[in-house]
């Protein structure tokens, strides 16, 4: 059994017409700006995220491109990562319309969630994360994005259901290569947050669960 059958064949019957209702990426968007993002470094399932209605940004990312898949997109990601030991990376889950990329996310702030379908590349998509991709500190921290990362090649792991699927997927995560946004010298002229993209950015957030620059 494939990974989404399997996944749909664990959901009840209220919870199989939950899932038919989020059928559009910004409905999938509005499910996740509204469950809890929790403190904590726990990896959930897809089927976890569902029921315990609470995802960091790799669960949500994880549980967009589930949603995603039945709705017909490929279950696709690309990890946003930041300068080293000053914030979280950050996964999108990427949707296709016409030729151009969007992308459904969880996150702690606000800039960094939901975009249109309106890029023609992936690049650009990841760039327009990079003004609201910033630590507590009011430090723009993104750097790279990596390629495309086809879920598919996960399923032996059963990670719409299996939380150690989740982990194995972070462990990939955590070691590939990824491509540059910016220069070294860009990223030495880079100013701070502004006091009031900051508010913004930062509004209705867990502080118990932010990420402190080391």
């Amino acid at each position: 059994m494939d990974a989404i059958n399997h996944f749909l064949s664990q959901l009840s019957n209220q919870e199989r017409a939950f899932m038919e209702t989020l059928n559009s990426p910004f409905k999938i968007q509005a499910f996740l700006d509204e469950i809890k993002y929790p403190s904590g470094d726990v990896n959930r399932s897809p089927l976890q995220v569902l029921r315990d209605e609470e995802a960091h940004c790799l669960d949500g990312g994880l549980f967009a491109a589930t949603a995603l898949q039945l709705i017909g997109f490929p279950p696709m990601i690309i990890d946003l990562q930041p300068e080293p030991e000053r914030d979280d990376d950050h996964v999108l889950a990427l949707y296709r319309i016409d030729g151009f990329w969007g992308a459904v996310a969880k996150s702690n702030f606000n800039g960094l969630r939901f975009r249109e379908a309106i890029f023609r590349t992936t690049r650009e998509l990841a760039l327009s994360y990079f003004e609201d991709f910033f630590n507590v500190l009011g430090e723009k921290t993104l750097r790279s994005y990596s390629r495309i990362i086809r879920l598919e090649s996960f399923d032996h792991l059963n990670w719409m259901v299996n939380p150690a699927g989740v982990d194995a997927i972070e462990r990939y995560l955590k070691r590939i290569k990824t491509l540059p946004l910016i220069s070294p010298d860009q990223a030495q002229r880079l100013s701070p947050v502004s006091k009031r993209s900051f508010a913004a950015g930062t509004l209705g957030i867990n502080l118990h669960g932010v990420y402190s620059p080391k």
